[in-house]
């Protein structure tokens, strides 16, 4: 019995070639409460940065950032977020919600980061891709009326996994 040893060249990236040109990122944003809105914003801002063709999928709860009388709304709790290392009990306790949303609001605009609508209209304006979920739309009973107008349609789930063929998928 013979051993057969096949050695592949280690892949080397090119840091002189335009390293963008070709690439795509989806974002699958499923989740309308403000700490979870930024991520997807702050990866979809940079990879516009980059040259990298952007593309946001809203669903589900997600639908709040897009939603015309949502989008400015988007609330912070930290009821159930262990990550606040704050104790569970105070969560419960009236206006503390608002205050951690606007603590959180106060916190990010500090780093001079945009609110949500104005960070949307950002990506949009740099080349972004704003997509609604069809399921998502027709659970809540919503139509691209309700919808922010930059929002380019409501798609089945299949259209936007055509569309976004070969990306790098993030689901937040």
């Amino acid at each position: 019995m013979t051993s057969q040893t096949t050695e592949t060249a280690p892949f080397v990236p090119s840091f002189d070639a335009p390293e963008s040109q070709g690439r795509k990122l989806a974002i699958i944003c499923s989740k309308g409460n403000l700490d979870m809105a930024y991520p997807g914003l702050i990866l979809a801002n940079a990879a516009l940065g980059e040259g990298v063709e952007t593309h946001l999928f809203f669903t589900f709860w997600g639908f709040d950032m897009i939603n015309k009388k949502t989008s400015g709304e988007l609330k912070f709790t930290m009821l159930g977020n262990t990550a606040t290392h704050m104790p569970q009990g105070l969560g419960g306790i009236p206006g503390m919600t608002h205050l951690a949303t606007s603590q959180m609001k106060k916190a990010i605009a500090d780093l001079d980061v945009p609110e949500v609508p104005e960070f949307l209209d950002q990506i949009v304006a740099s080349g972004g891709h704003l997509w609604a979920c069809r399921m998502s739309a027709d659970m809540q009973h919503l139509s691209e009326k309700d919808l922010r107008d930059d929002v380019e349609g409501i798609i089945s789930a299949s259209d936007f996994i055509e569309l976004t063929e070969g990306a790098q998928l993030l689901f937040i």
